[in-house]
């Protein structure tokens, strides 16, 4: 009976030499094990063990796919260790040039003795008046200004998701979402006990019909949308969808949870779902793209008779704002920082997508000027998993469109790029090597040399 570790060697060997690149893809175990005088089981063993080393990764219903590893007992690293400081394109937090002597002046008056002892305080989950209006006043559009006694606060914008999830929905339900959704709401689902029901979407965003058709087969317990510069495909839903939307939440009483976290780059303040479904829809924001993640409020508006049920959720859950966070946020708010910072983040981002058209142009992307990611469809035969894992020996970190996605039987070769957080040179570095992994012979195709292919 051959030694499967043996086999595993001489495969391990070709994956360090070179010969087996990045992305190509290894026979099926029936042929492998054919062309090797091998058992099945035995074949079977050997891709076993070359996942346990981490040289392949194997995709349900596509193959099994050489992945980038770093440099082991196994031969040298097959894509060369990055030559300057690591990359990080999955954080995404912008900053302004000048930020923070933008913000300091405010926090001044908080650090008086009198002043701080009051900021110091347990903030309540409806903050204050001054915070309300503010709050009201800055997330206001030409057509929707949230009435200010339906304002709640929250430590930041994920805190006020949960909240409103765990309200809204018991263990066991069901809460429909774009195919595409925010990570991180997958991860507040689990912990709550929520099943996330993926719903069909096109390039103006949620279809209506998929929420009715979802609600037919087991009734829904809420929507959370992402209807404006939606993270990570950019899409900004028309006037005429939300319309549609609100009448079919309408007409089912269902309550949707609205993000609007990436709202503020849009120059046009497009109208909020809230707009056309008022009694329904939870709008969550918060400061933390605006301003800073580290001092940072979250923001929930809710529909009428919900704030006291709302609150509860945000007490219960530890999700309340701080207090001085809250202070600082006013301050910032009413004084024009915040607005300020806004204008210099939009100026930004436009640039940094002015670098992605200029790198990655040759390349299918889903992006919108306006906004601070690309969402990067591959090219064939790449994966998200092995690019993402390429990317990463040359220093530079990625989203694998896995991570976003809801159904786990479609598994999306894309990546996001989150281009707020790197420096503008390293991220022209960061595209234009990237650009240079996915268009070179890195991504590779099956190998035919009589012995794995």
């Amino acid at each position: 009976m051959a030694d499967y570790r043996r086999i595993a060697d001489r495969i391990a060997d070709d994956i360090a030499s070179g010969r087996l690149r990045p992305g190509q893809r290894l026979s099926p175990q029936r042929a492998f094990a054919r062309r090797h005088g091998i058992a099945g089981s035995t074949a079977g063993r050997v891709y076993a063990e070359l996942v346990r080393r981490g040289l392949v990764v194997g995709e349900v219903g596509r193959g099994t796919f050489v992945r980038a590893a770093a440099a082991g007992p196994y031969g040298q690293a097959i894509v060369e260790a990055a030559t300057s400081a690591p990359v990080n394109l999955e954080l995404n937090y912008p900053s302004a040039p000048g930020q923070s002597e933008l913000l300091a002046p405010a926090l001044a008056p908080l650090l008086r003795p009198d002043v701080l002892t009051e900021a110091l305080r347990p903030a309540a989950a409806t903050g204050t008046a001054a915070a309300r209006e503010a709050a009201a006043d800055l997330l206001a559009t030409p057509a929707w200004r949230p009435a200010p006694d339906r304002v709640l606060f929250s430590g930041n914008a994920r805190q006020a998701i949960a909240a409103a999830l765990a309200s809204l929905v018991r263990p066991g339900g069901r809460v429909g979402v774009e195919p595409l959704t925010y990570p991180l709401v997958r991860e507040i689902a689990g912990r709550l006990g929520v099943v996330l029901v993926a719903l069909e979407a096109d390039g103006e965003g949620l279809r209506p019909e998929s929420v009715v058709a979802a609600h037919r087969t087991a009734p829904l317990s809420a929507l959370y949308l992402q209807p404006t510069l939606h993270n990570p495909t950019s899409v900004t839903t028309s006037d005429a969808r939300k319309r549609e939307i609100g009448g079919v939440v309408r007409e089912l009483g269902l309550p949707v949870v609205e993000d609007r976290i990436w709202s503020f780059l849009h120059p046009d303040s497009p109208a909020p779902l809230a707009a056309y479904a008022p009694g329904l829809v939870h709008v969550v924001d918060g400061l933390s793209k605006r301003v800073a993640p580290g001092l940072t409020v979250g923001f929930l508006v809710v529909p009428e008779g919900r704030v006291e049920a709302m609150g509860a959720a945000i007490r219960s859950g530890g999700w309340s704002a701080g207090r001085f966070a809250l202070e600082a946020g006013v301050r910032w708010m009413t004084d024009g920082t915040v607005a300020r910072l806004v204008d210099a983040k939009r100026a930004d981002a436009a640039a940094r997508q002015r670098l992605v058209g200029e790198e990655l142009g040759g390349f299918s992307l889903r992006a919108d000027p306006l906004t601070y990611y690309a969402w990067w469809e591959l090219p064939a035969p790449w994966r998200a998993d092995t690019f993402t894992a390429a990317a990463a020996a040359h220093g530079i970190a990625v989203t694998p469109g896995t991570a976003f996605g809801v159904d786990p039987k479609v598994t999306p070769d894309a990546v996001r790029l989150g281009l707020a957080s790197a420096a503008v040179p390293d991220l022209r570095r960061a595209l234009r090597t990237l650009a240079g992994l996915a268009g070179g012979a890195g991504a590779g195709t099956p190998v035919r040399d009589g012995r794995i292919g």
